[in-house]
C-alpha cells in the first residue's frame, strides 16, 4: 500500500497549508474561511473513506490465496483503486465484479482472474490471449493504434453483446484516453478462440495470439461473458512504467 500511504501524507500537507490559509482568511472573512474549512474536511474524509474502502477490499487477495494462483498484489491493488473510481463517477451498473486480465504472467498461465467482491469469491480462473504484436508467451508491448494488434492496458467497462465470427462477443468500453480508449473503434472485444486452450500450452508452450483481444477458452465464454457483460470493471495489468506512471486513474485523486 505504499502508493496510498504517500497519497495520503502528501494530501495531509495539502490540509495543512489548506488550514493555513483558512486561518488567515478567519481574519477579514469569516464566511471563506468556514465554506473553505468545510471543503478541505470533505475531501480529505473522501480521501480516507476510499482508502479504507481499498484497504478492507485487499484482504481478498489473501483469503483467496490469490498470490499462489499467480496474481500480481499489485496488480489488485491497482485494479481496486480504479474500480473505486469507476464506482464513485457512476461508470460500474454491476458493482460487485473486478476482472483482472494479468500481463505480468506468460500466456502458459491462468492469468484471467474473475472475482465477486461482495461474495468474496473467486468465480472465474482461466487463460486469456494476448495480441500478436505485443510478444509472444510474455506481452512487452502495447498500443493503443489501430492496426497494431497489440493489446491495450487500462480500465474498460463491458458493455453488450453481439454475434460476431467468434460467435457471442463482449464490447469493451475503454476508459483511459490514450491508453485504451479506441478500444471499440478497433473491434478489441472479449470473445472465444480454439487457440486459448490447455491443450495447445501443452504442445507449443503457450496458447495463441489475437490481434488484441483479450480472447478466452472455448468452455468457458458463455458463462464468463454473461457473468461480465453490462457494465462491469475489466483491468488489464501489466507493470509497463509508462502505464503504471501516466494512467490518470491510478494517479489522480478523485
Amino acid at each position: 500500500m505504499q502508493q496510498f500511504k504517500q497519497k495520503l501524507r502528501n494530501f495531509q500537507k495539502a490540509i495543512l497549508m489548506g488550514m493555513l490559509v483558512c486561518m488567515s482568511f478567519s481574519f477579514a472573512r469569516p464566511d471563506a474561511a468556514h465554506d473553505l474549512k468545510k471543503n478541505i474536511v470533505a475531501a480529505a474524509t473522501t480521501v480516507v473513506s476510499a482508502k479504507s474502502a481499498i484497504e478492507e477490499k485487499m484482504g481478498l487477495y489473501d483469503s483467496l490465496e490469490l498470490e499462489s494462483k499467480g496474481l500480481s498484489r499489485q496488480a489488485f491493488e491497482y485494479a481496486l483503486e480504479g474500480y473505486n473510481k469507476l464506482l464513485n463517477s457512476g461508470k460500474l451498473a454491476k458493482d460487485n465484479l473486478l476482472s483482472i486480465l494479468d500481463f505480468s504472467l506468460p500466456s502458459s498461465k491462468k492469468r484471467l482472474f474473475i472475482v465477486d467482491l461482495a461474495t468474496g469469491q473467486l468465480v472465474f480462473n482461466t487463460y486469456a490471449a494476448h495480441g500478436r504484436g505485443s510478444g509472444e508467451t510474455m506481452a512487452t508491448k502495447f498500443s493503443n493504434e489501430p492496426n497494431s494488434y497489440q493489446s491495450s492496458l487500462g480500465f474498460y467497462v463491458t458493455g453488450e453483446t453481439y454475434n460476431g465470427k467468434h460467435g457471442e462477443s463482449l464490447r469493451l468500453n475503454g476508459e483511459e484516453e490514450g491508453f485504451n480508449d479506441n478500444a471499440l473503434a478497433r473491434g478489441v472485444v472479449m470473445h472465444s478462440a480454439a487457440y486459448v486452450d490447455e491443450s495447445v500450452v501443452a504442445s507449443q508452450g503457450r496458447i495463441g495470439r489475437s490481434q488484441g483481444c483479450p480472447a478466452i477458452p472455448e468452455s468457458v465464454t458463455k458463462e464468463i461473458i454473461t457473468k461480465i457483460k453490462n457494465g462491469s470493471c475489466l483491468f488489464l495489468y501489466s507493470p509497463d512504467k509508462n502505464y503504471t506512471s501516466h494512467s490518470k486513474l491510478l494517479n489522480e485523486n478523485s
